[in-house]
């Protein structure tokens, strides 16, 4: 392989890394946090309470219904499954729209009571940003993460070509050495979970693969709507016929579903026609139940439980598609499992985050006027600052949102968000008029200080403190309670490390004082 060529890959890895860097910085940071998506709704929404088992779920919900939904068209009970709580009931009345239907949400707490629930996206928000951008069309943002997820398959092959010691190098971390030392921390981190970066952002761009090669689809298909009928088909609709009878056993129902699908895990339950003669419940098994990601469903006649319909067999293509959606969301993972995607997915972020700094390290260095920089580099650092250290203060602020605004505010939870963006707006703007150490440092501190004082509040101010939550046995309150600790001690330490170095490393002297130097006689 020659150097001509080596050298050229090193240009396309770096230009190709920089170009989409804060975008998939973003999207990795956001992306990491959403395998904790569950989690980080359950601390969102502390009055559903802790989980309940499901047919104790499905029977609260069913008998709630049935009390304050009656004559409806339909019913939809989603079940909590192991790492959520609350049930969510919803039902749409004859001539009702779908956002009406929507309006009608409930939350049934594990007693059975309907329970007033905060407004908020919790963490589907970070899970949607991370492919869905925000304050676009979805569309568009789909297609921008596209576009950086082939940036960053473009930067990972051209990176482990440039890198012909890769391997070797992974092994080898020289502290202290300014540019160098940020180098071996780059290579690390990618080489650490090289396989995961490959197959997350391959499997990303599988899962939206419709959108970006429809021509399939189309020469196959006479609209979208028939290629979707046949990728996630749907039971049969049934006509009301008019005569009054009781719903059957739906428990029954459920448990016939589970010893099919070898599961209890049954993730959507709803109820055609109630009370009447011509009713039907469908279940839905959860689609955290194995790798390939799908919504098979059994249709069950409401009134004798005899089973009418099921999600036909699948073909390769189907299995493939939905296998590589699952490998992305990983929502099979068993607990183990989800914190070496969690820790993997966390390595990918670091190395976005290096390879960013590492651009401004090397190039510092080649200014005429280090302490002077142009206004390109400049902003390139300041877009570094904003993104590598804003964004986690950011979502900090998102969650202290949720805990400060009044639960009966009017679009709450838009403005959860909008408190969001303004934040980090907010640390951009700081970003461009602070001088970059103080910055980074600055930054940094902010978000420890957030992460950190966000238990303490708990403590204080609700009923749901991490004490409270170890006494009650709620362990994924108490766990994020302690996550929370530790992203703050994580962003101390780093803020602590920038001020030390900044003490330690005097400002390099401009290279053209150097040059003179050396061409002064002895």
């Amino acid at each position: 392989m020659s150097r001509g060529f080596r050298q050229s890959q090193a240009w396309l890895h770096t230009w190709s890394g920089l170009l989409v860097g804060w975008a998939l910085y973003a999207m990795f940071l956001t992306g990491t946090s959403a395998y904790w998506r569950e989690e980080i709704t359950r601390w969102m929404t502390p009055e559903l309470g802790p989980p309940v088992e499901t047919a104790t779920s499905a029977r609260q919900a069913l008998a709630w219904l049935e009390t304050h939904a009656q004559g409806a068209d339909t019913w939809t009970v989603q079940l909590p499954g192991p790492r959520t709580a609350g049930t969510q009931v919803s039902w749409r009345m004859p001539g009702q729209s779908f956002r009406e239907t929507f309006a009608s949400r409930t939350w049934i707490d594990a007693d059975g009571r309907a329970v007033a629930v905060r407004d908020t996206r919790g963490g589907d928000f970070f899970y949607r940003l991370h492919f869905d951008m925000h304050y676009m069309p979805v569309v568009w943002g789909r297609w921008l993460a596209g576009i950086c997820a082939m940036f960053m398959l473009v930067a990972i092959v051209s990176g482990v070509v440039t890198h012909r010691k890769i391997f070797a190098d992974f092994f080898t971390f020289r502290r202290g050495k300014g540019q160098r030392s940020w180098l071996d921390g780059h290579n690390a981190l990618a080489v650490l979970a090289l396989p995961f970066h490959l197959m997350i952002t391959y499997t990303g761009l599988i899962t939206l693969m419709a959108l970006y090669m429809p021509f399939g689809v189309d020469a196959r298909y006479a609209d979208e709507q028939a290629f979707y009928a046949e990728l996630f088909p749907q039971a049969p609709t049934v006509e009301r016929s008019g005569t009054p009878a009781p719903l059957g056993d739906v428990e029954a129902m459920l448990a016939r579903a589970s010893a099919d699908w070898r599961t209890d895990r049954i993730g959507t339950l709803r109820i055609d026609l109630p009370g009447d003669a011509a009713a039907q419940v469908v279940a839905s098994r959860s689609p955290d139940t194995r790798i390939v990601y799908d919504f098979e469903s059994m249709a069950f006649s409401g009134t004798s439980g005899e089973l009418v319909w099921r999600t036909p067999p699948r073909g390769a293509a189907a299995d493939t598609r939905g296998g590589m959606v699952g490998l992305h969301a990983a929502r099979f993972a068993p607990m183990t499992m989800r914190w070496l995607f969690f820790l993997s997915s966390l390595a990918g972020t670091l190395m976005v985050a290096s390879g960013l700094v590492l651009w401004t390290v090397k190039r510092r260095a080649q200014l005429p006027d280090p302490a002077r920089p142009h206004v390109g580099f400049r902003l390139v650092e300041s877009l570094n600052i904003g993104f590598v250290a804003g964004l986690p203060a950011a979502m900090a602020v998102f969650l202290w949102a949720n805990r400060l605004l009044p639960a009966g505010m009017a679009e709450r939870a838009q403005w959860e968000i909008h408190l969001f963006f303004l934040f980090w707006l907010a640390c951009m703007l700081h970003a461009c008029v602070r001088r970059p150490v103080a910055a980074w440092r600055e930054q940094l501190m902010i978000g420890a200080l957030l992460f950190a004082a966000l238990p303490l509040y708990n403590v204080v101010a609700t009923r749901h403190g991490l004490f409270a939550s170890l006494a009650a046995g709620d362990t994924a309150m108490a766990a994020m309670d302690i996550g929370l600790l530790v992203l703050g001690a994580a962003l101390g330490w780093m803020a602590w490390a920038v001020d030390r170095h900044a003490r330690r490393a005097p400002m390099r002297r401009p290279r053209r004082a150097r040059v003179a130097d050396a061409q002064v006689p002895a």
